[in-house]
């Protein structure tokens, strides 16, 4: 069983002034509340959808729009940053096994100048931040034809390793061999950077397309053996991948935290008497997730489900569902963070600016919630900034 290890909360004085036009409070704030919780914010790179602002940026522009980022995120009191390193198997750093990220030079293995992996970290914890790299861990390309990959991406050096699905490119998760190499990717950067955890994102087996199968039948056939349900092996295949990145990053000779954030649903009670008071998508179904045999198992040290409904949602009410989050993870060392929907602020009346708010008083009710992550860096600042403002007003400040 994964030693689960505390989370060191590293906070920095708030020091750097409001620029002009930006949100948040209109002074720096005093220093979070050293309570343990934590406060974090993804920073997604897959479209360009937080860091860098677009393909092909000189290094010197996306070093400069990344550190106006973390001030955003001093200034609102959070104290973790999860960035996507991994968005499309390609690489925010000069690595081994995967050509550099199209999103940070606009052609798929140009090599943007500089390491931009080690500026991130190094820009973070000069912060006082903690730095978590986000790995996506199947997704191979947001369109489906091999030929458009470089050359010698392992995905075409390998096709019998790949299926298209939706008019996407995915790894398949049923081959051993596929399983290993996320896991070397992964192990890469963990013995290489000094990050303070390695994240997953809710995206393993890809989410249903009406009228597709996923065409995985031949990998069942060659690596299904023991099972009669291709359900059960699916989630097999994921648990494997989930255990065997747990063991290696516990292996290694220092404290690296290792958490998953899976769609905020694992299963309906109509489908399952453990599951919640729900109606929604069901992760145990859909992507093959089953997350509560990993935090049975200690496989985690963390878990974000990503709870992206308001309080009162018909289907998936998020005060029905941090509730049960909370007991699936009591009595297990594992902690609990709520994913936010920042994105969603302003989308519907039911999204004001004072829901992620209450949804932080919520958690409080519920001391197995051990703190909260935003989705995502730019609402921060965009549709999400008077929103965060009352998160930092009525629930960060000491």
């Amino acid at each position: 069983m994964r030693v689960v290890r505390v989370v060191r909360v590293v906070v920095a004085a708030m020091v750097v002034a409001l620029g002009a036009g930006g949100a948040g409070p209109a002074n720096p704030p005093p220093p979070a509340c050293a309570d343990g919780q934590v406060r974090a914010v993804w920073i997604a790179t897959v479209q360009n959808i937080d860091w860098p602002s677009r393909p092909g940026l000189p290094a010197a522009d996306q070093q400069r729009e990344y550190r106006a980022l973390l001030d955003e995120v001093q200034r609102l009191g959070l104290n973790t940053v999860i960035v996507q390193v991994r968005p499309t198997a390609d690489a925010l750093w000069p690595s081994p096994y995967e050509p550099w990220s199209h999103w940070l030079t606009g052609r798929q293995g140009a090599d943007p100048g500089y390491d931009p992996l080690a500026f991130l970290v190094e820009e973070a914890h000069a912060r006082g931040l903690r730095f978590h790299a986000w790995f996506n861990p199947f997704r191979v390309s947001r369109q489906a034809d091999p030929a458009q990959l470089v050359p010698d991406h392992p995905a075409r050096r390998h096709p019998e390793r790949v299926f298209a699905y939706g008019g996407q490119l995915y790894y398949d998760p049923g081959r051993p061999d596929v399983r290993d190499f996320v896991v070397d990717v992964v192990l890469d950067v963990a013995r290489r950077y000094p990050v303070d955890g390695v994240h997953f994102d809710d995206y393993f087996y890809p989410y249903p397309v009406e009228g597709e199968e996923l065409p995985d039948a031949g990998t069942f056939a060659e690596f299904g053996s023991g099972f009669t349900d291709v359900g059960d092996w699916r989630r097999h295949n994921v648990d494997e991948l989930v255990r065997a990145t747990s063991q290696r990053l516990a292996a290694l000779d220092r404290d690296i935290e290792f958490g998953i954030s899976p769609f905020g649903i694992w299963r309906n009670r109509s489908a399952d008497p453990r599951g919640s008071a729900t109606t929604g998508t069901q992760s145990y179904d859909t992507t093959y997730a089953d997350t509560l045999t990993w935090v049975r198992e200690g496989l985690v040290d963390y878990v974000v489900p990503q709870i992206y409904w308001e309080i009162g949602h018909p289907a998936a009410d998020y005060a029905a569902l941090v509730p049960w989050w909370a007991d699936a993870v009591a009595g297990t060392p594992v902690r609990l963070y709520t994913g936010q929907a920042a994105y969603k602020v302003g989308s519907s009346p039911a999204w004001d600016d004072g829901e992620l708010a209450e949804h932080l008083a919520l958690d409080r009710a519920h001391p197995e919630v051990r703190g909260a992550v935003f989705f995502s860096a730019r609402s921060l600042t965009t549709n999400a900034a008077a929103a965060m403002e009352r998160v930092w007003s009525d629930q960060y400040v000491c």
